[in-house]
């Protein structure tokens, strides 16, 4: 398992500390662990929800997300991870294209495992369609790690890194490649 600190785009807020963790199962499972450290209970939680639906705009209030993108390839997957255990799963041909409102739900990524935790987030991941359907193994993917945090001062753009002028968790630039 390998793990991540994902910093603050302001880098001048420490009051908040988040690691993220990466574990491959099998062939076709992804499961990461979100930590946070919150010793002054900046963050707001949305209220939890049953079975586990895909609900739209998640990133509107707390919220972890993982992208996944392909070596050599433009098109990429964004799943997004609610507290509330809502998730969601969006398509993208391209950077941020197309530029529907929500963006396209993808069903190729299902989910094994979303759970609430003490330290903070912990989900499991089916990409077996995903990776069949394009012909993938774990050597083709990339991972983006991220979280908007709502906090009592404002939100908060975590990631592993930020390489642009603005916070902006669909910059390839700034993922990992996972093999």
């Amino acid at each position: 398992m390998a793990s991540y600190e994902l910093s603050d785009f302001d880098r001048r807020f420490q009051s908040i500390s988040l690691v993220a963790a990466i574990e491959q199962i099998g062939a076709n499972t992804l499961n990461v662990g979100y930590w946070i450290r919150d010793p002054n209970q900046l963050i707001q939680y949305p209220d939890l929800v049953t079975a586990h639906p895909r609900q739209d705009f998640l990133w509107e209030k707390t919220c972890f997300e993982i992208f996944i993108g392909v070596q050599g390839e433009d098109f990429y997957r964004e799943i997004n991870l609610s507290p509330s255990q809502a998730w969601q799963v969006y398509q993208f041909e391209e950077y941020r294209y197309p530029e529907d409102m929500p963006p396209q739900p993808a069903y190729d990524i299902e989910l094994n495992q979303l759970k609430r935790t003490h330290y903070g987030l912990s989900v499991s991941l089916d990409l077996t369609d995903f990776m069949a359907t394009h012909k993938l193994k774990w050597a083709n993917l990339f991972l983006g790690l991220s979280a908007v945090l709502k906090t009592t001062d404002g939100e908060r753009y975590y990631a592993m890194q930020h390489s642009s002028p603005h916070a902006d968790f669909h910059n390839k630039r700034d993922w990992l490649h996972i093999a």
